[in-house]
């Protein structure tokens, strides 16, 4: 069985040539989904600046995916903070 994995554009150039394809829009989402839980768990193993830069990386590439250019997302991103706030308080919501 074939091992395979969504890689930086440049790992190529980097580590040398293997064996690869291009993904059509089905298998790069499915790979994207996929890299992004790759990454939020090496995150929680790690807790470094390096890890969220990896998962900005990927949301990044998931809003282009989507059609959302990454200065409309950050757009949106502060729109919905002003309206509904961020995470700065820490607030836990208790429900019974």
């Amino acid at each position: 069985m074939v091992k395979q994995k969504l890689v930086r554009d440049r790992i190529p150039e980097i580590y040398g040539p293997q064996k690869r394809h291009i993904a059509d829009d089905k298998e790069y989402l499915q790979e994207l989904l996929k890299k992004l839980q790759e990454e939020v768990d090496e995150f929680v193993q790690d807790r470094t600046a390096e890890e969220l830069a990896d998962i900005l990386e990927v949301v990044y590439a998931l809003s282009e995916y989507h059609g959302t250019p990454v200065n409309k997302l950050e757009a949106i991103r502060k729109e919905k903070a002003k309206k509904r706030g961020a995470f700065k308080k820490r607030l836990i919501w208790e429900q019974e």
